[in-house]
């Protein structure tokens, strides 16, 4: 393999983790090179399972990209979690939406009793299982393996059936004027619906989300109960979310 060779795959790693999505005419316009040779340097990749093609470009690979995420803003991530399960008390109601932030929420709460806990995230569920105080409900759906979650119309009739008083929800990205936003349609759709069916909804976010914005936004913030976020967001960032909703910054 030459050291050209060797360069251009690292670039197209370090975009494919920066962006989660590459195509390859943006490739070859961005390297120099032909789509011929990107097309090639893909199929080397995704042989070595650090990527997937798709058609017309590459995607990460499933669990590589929940192992990415999970890895960013570790710290601020078990802070907030930990905030977010001091809100749930013995015998309460919860529903946690996808997200590896509300999968951590789950490591907390050990010591609870008589927990219901209604879910469509494989994350949440897979942390939850070998907790015996939880009585986990999986949604059941279409599974995403970008996110780890059921989605579509099954998990929205599951969710349609119970009541909460606490629902989590995870986000790619927040601001005042755009609200909560999500990559996918499917998952805004199965976030609303859990807040809708919750006396309480919390955002639980690190301070890199803020000011992103994905594809699709699916609540206001002053439809939501609250934020619970990190210490890395600046004075006016807080002032700015306070107009909306409370904030809470651990």
């Amino acid at each position: 393999m030459t050291v050209e060779r060797v360069q251009r795959e690292d670039q197209i790693m370090a975009r494919l983790n920066d962006d989660g999505a590459l195509t390859v005419s943006g490739l070859s316009a961005d390297l120099g090179v032909s789509e011929v040779t990107i097309r090639g340097d893909l199929r080397t990749l995704e042989n070595r399972g650090l990527l997937v093609r798709t058609r017309g470009g590459a995607r990460p690979t499933t669990w590589k990209s929940v192992l990415q995420r999970e890895q960013i803003n570790v710290d601020a991530k078990q802070r907030i979690a930990q905030k977010a399960a001091s809100m749930v008390l013995d015998e309460d109601t919860v529903m946690m939406e996808a997200g590896t932030t509300t999968a951590t929420i789950v490591r907390y709460l050990g010591g609870r009793r008589g927990l219901q806990l209604v879910t469509n995230s494989a994350l949440v569920f897979n942390s939850a299982r070998a907790n015996p105080s939880l009585n986990v409900i999986l949604t059941g759906g279409v599974f995403r393996r970008e996110s780890e979650s059921f989605v579509g119309p099954t998990a929205e009739r599951a969710i349609a059936d119970f009541n909460t008083r606490l629902a989590f929800l995870g986000t790619d990205g927040f601001s005042p004027e755009r609200g909560l936003t999500t990559r996918f349609v499917e998952g805004g759709q199965i976030a609303s619906q859990m807040s809708g069916r919750a006396e309480e909804t919390w955002l639980v976010a690190d301070s890199s989300k803020f000011g992103q914005a994905g594809f699709v936004s699916f609540l206001p913030l002053d439809k939501v109960t609250g934020i619970i976020t990190d210490s890395g967001l600046s004075r006016e960032a807080v002032e700015a979310l306070q107009e909306h909703t409370r904030v809470c910054v651990v």
